[in-house]
């Protein structure tokens, strides 16, 4: 990779030093707009798991079996254990206990990001600890794992806090061992992490983790004999509770294989054939990494092995595959970011978004892609160990200042003018966040027809006023001449789209820094078109009433329903 300018990227960092506060400041902004999104839903979408459990008539207010369907309709799906330690809250005011419990999930997130940030940067500058934490908080709060939590009113992120010190520790006393058994008894696919402490050498995390499952268990078995016998025989820890197990957003192995139409000893014998070798090989490579002095990494896969063996892994107990972005993958500084930025969309955005359109094949990937990155995760992906030579990133090779090609290519600075081709597969995945993005943000702004033909007035009274409303002439002069109207409709039509896009691709094969800046330049524009979009809403002339504009590609329009044919959907009007 080759830069022009002479100045190392690394030198940046110093001239933001509010870098770090504006960050947090972000990290503040999205955990405040979560919580507000979350408590200002209607009462029958706000913490609707938390209200089943603990409401006016709640699973754990009515006498009688938590996991019985027939008297409470929503079963509990929790451990009896859990039940046990949920109970007591049974008292607390009902909005007081929505609001602690918003607050807490955001304290934990925040909590599970400090954790991780210390951990993946403790060989790092203080300023890449301060920089890494909040990034991460704020990733954490807009991933449906999160998400799924806040609404719900789910406990699933607790046991990722409970079990990070006995995996992230060299030394973990038996406070952690403890919290690890804790987050057990919460969800019992984390015994997986017990073999993970003991191969590790913490041992005596891992024999106290386990005392401490056992002894909560025997201490639920005492307290409600015949919830758990429900919970562990019946239900076969848990499998079928909270949900239909073949639904997709259960994303283990066996939703996946429900799904696909299997049942009974068939299921059963194809699941354990597929763990067995995936629990071999995946535990495996979690305990290398961990040993590797990449403990996040190796609590990370770990975890993934959990999403995917365990009976049931809902999109709220997910967080373990977005904590596996920190894998390093590649030679160069941006192919790094392939992986991150994969595994950060698959996470944070829902299938339809990611993939849109009906084709089979592609949709049947996109919505089971959680658990194939857990599984890619855990057995596949070649990360990098720290005696590898590409472990840390090439450095752009800086070419003399002066005039270089690209040297006169507006808006990027000189630091960050690179000459050589970019990563495709970086490319086209910022492409497909970047238009997600775009579109949610168009879809999130307030109906304003009323406003957008009011803006459309102005603009076409200013044009009167200065002698150049030329417009009207001009579409009626196409709308009667066949020819003209065919040939502008079919070029607007077939290169609308098309130029620009063959053009991309022939800068990014032949002319990479050209390409680079006319990307960025498409980029800003579109984004700027979006601000204006958002703060001066404008209804094109052709569907503003009485002002007798044709399209001549549509016909006649409507604005508050338009027809573009295919683009209607997508269409920025």
């Amino acid at each position: 990779m080759i830069r022009t300018g002479g100045k190392n990227p690394s030198d940046l960092r110093t001239r933001f030093p509010l870098a770090p506060a504006l960050l947090w400041m972000l990290a503040a902004a999205l955990a405040v707009r979560q919580a507000a999104h979350t408590l200002t839903l209607p009462p029958d979408r706000r913490l609707t798991d938390l209200e089943t459990w603990l409401g006016t008539d709640g699973v754990l207010h009515l006498p009688g079996s938590l996991y019985d369907a027939d008297t409470h309709g929503t079963p509990f799906s929790g451990t009896p254990f859990a039940g046990l330690v949920l109970r007591p809250l049974t008292n607390a005011a009902e909005d007081a206990l929505g609001v602690v419990w918003t607050i807490g999930t955001l304290l934990i997130v925040a909590a599970v990001g400090v954790l991780v940030a210390r951990s993946i940067t403790a060989t790092s500058s203080s300023r890449a600890r301060v920089l890494a934490a909040p990034v991460l908080i704020s990733l954490m709060v807009v991933s449906l794992p999160v998400r799924g939590n806040l609404s719900l009113g789910q406990l699933s992120l607790l046991p990722v806090l409970l079990v990070l010190p006995a995996c992230l520790s060299g030394a973990p006393g038996r406070g952690a061992g403890v919290m690890a058994g804790a987050a057990m008894l919460l969800q019992p696919a984390m015994l997986l992490f017990a073999p993970f402490l003991w191969l590790t050498g913490r041992r005596g995390a891992a024999l106290t983790s386990v005392g401490t499952f056992a002894a909560g268990t025997a201490l639920a078995w005492a307290a409600m004999p015949q919830d758990s016998l429900t919970y562990w025989v019946h239900h076969v820890a848990g499998a079928g509770l909270g949900g239909v197990p073949d639904a997709l957003s259960n994303q283990s192995l066996h939703g996946l294989l429900l799904r696909l139409g299997l049942r009974g000893p068939a299921e059963y014998a194809v699941l354990v054939a597929l763990v067995v070798p995936l629990l071999w090989f995946g535990l495996r490579r979690a305990v290398g990494y961990a040993r590797d002095d990449q403990a996040v990494l190796g609590a990370a896969l770990t975890g993934c092995l959990v999403v995917a063996v365990a009976p049931v892994s809902w999109q709220h107990q997910q967080l373990w595959i977005l904590l596996a972005a920190v894998g390093r993958l590649g030679k160069g500084r941006s192919d790094r970011l392939v992986w991150p930025l994969i595994v950060a969309a698959v996470m944070c955005f829902h299938s339809d978004q990611l993939v849109p359109g009906n084709m089979s094949a592609v949709r049947t990937v996109a919505d089971n892609a959680p658990l194939l990155l857990a599984v890619l995760a855990a057995v596949a992906m070649p990360f990098l160990k720290r005696s590898s030579p590409h472990w840390v990133a090439q450095m752009p090779v800086l070419a003399p200042a002066g005039r270089a090609p690209g040297r006169r290519v507006p808006l990027l600075p000189d630091a960050l003018r690179v000459l050589s081709r970019p990563n495709l597969i970086l490319e086209l995945i910022l492409i497909r966040v970047g238009y997600s993005v775009y579109s949610f943000i168009r879809a999130s702004v307030p109906d304003q027809r009323e406003a957008a033909e009011e803006h459309g007035r102005q603009i076409i009274g200013a044009e009167q006023f200065l002698h150049i409303d030329m417009e009207h002439r001009l579409n009626h002069l196409t709308a009667g001449l066949d020819w003209l109207k065919g040939f502008s409709g079919f070029f607007y039509e077939t290169f609308h789209f098309l130029v620009p896009l063959s053009l991309l691709a022939w800068l990014y094969i032949s002319r990479p820094a050209q390409y680079r800046s006319a990307r960025t330049v498409l980029c800003v524009g579109t984004a700027t078109g979006l601000l204006g979009f958002w703060l001066y809403p404008l209804a094109p002339p052709r569907l503003m009433p009485g002002y007798d504009y044709i399209d001549t590609v549509h016909g006649p329009q409507d604005l508050a329903n338009p027809d573009f044919g295919a683009l209607t959907q997508v269409s920025n009007q």
